[in-house]
């Protein structure tokens, strides 16, 4: 079957380095066979739901994860932290998916470039030269991808920037190239709880901390670096 693509980010996309500890926006594509989503994926995540909340309708965010907060307020008791964390990663290193994961370094950009580029544009800009090549190499001519709503504004935003990259090309892949596929960006809102949304979020906070600190212990990093389809890409 067809793949399908989902995608989802981390950090503030604006220009705005003020916050010196997290000055990086990333985001991760999240790519599997639909047939492997529908039979695999999605029932394995919900099972998992199941199992911890007793319905299907929790959506798994990296940030209330790690915070602790929210539906994941259990996580303060340590015991229960470390068997949700190990059967959550056991789904993300199992399951049959690939990623491609781009990150804007925000300080090193303001520094470098005099006029530098919205992040938000360079980011998808490098992940479709990527995801390019995946789906020649798929023999893909058709692909939905699914974004999740921010907002009317910065969503009119995107889809400009994503059409003008699909129409025009990029100084690495011609036009000619992105207009043999029919490429599909939907805008779903988190409330739909879609799996593939979430999958992306999950693998996109520890791609960041790696980018910031590739010494620091990333346990996360390294079960979704083995799903990486091509080198994580960094900016500058």
């Amino acid at each position: 079957m067809a793949l399908v693509v989902y995608f989802d980010e981390v950090g503030n996309p604006t220009l705005d380095v003020t916050d010196k500890d997290f000055p990086v926006f990333a985001i991760a594509l999240f790519i599997c066979d639909s047939d492997c989503y529908v039979n695999e994926i999605t029932p394995r995540v919900n099972r998992l739901k199941f199992k911890w909340f007793g319905h299907e309708g929790v959506i798994l965010h990296s940030r209330d994860i790690r915070k602790a907060q929210n539906d994941f307020g259990f996580l303060t008791d340590t015991g229960k932290r470390q068997a949700f964390i190990a059967e959550l990663s056991d789904v993300m290193t199992t399951c049959d998916y690939r990623l491609l994961a781009v990150a804007i370094r925000k300080d090193k950009l303001v520094a470098r470039y005099r006029y530098p580029a919205d992040p938000y544009d360079l980011a998808l800009l490098f992940a479709m030269e990527r995801l390019v090549s995946v789906l020649e190499a798929a023999k893909q001519t058709d692909v939905m991808l699914i974004a999740k709503k921010r907002g009317k504004n910065e969503d009119r935003q995107l889809h400009v920037a994503f059409q003008r990259i699909v129409t025009l090309g990029s100084g690495y892949i011609d036009a000619a190239r992105f207009r043999k596929i029919n490429f599909t960006l939907r805008f779903l809102p988190k409330a739909m709880n879609i799996i593939g949304t979430q999958m992306a979020d999950l693998a996109a906070y520890p791609i960041a901390r790696r980018v910031l600190d590739a010494k620091k212990p990333n346990p996360a990093y390294d079960i979704v670096s083995g799903k990486l389809c091509r080198h994580l890409k960094i900016f500058p």
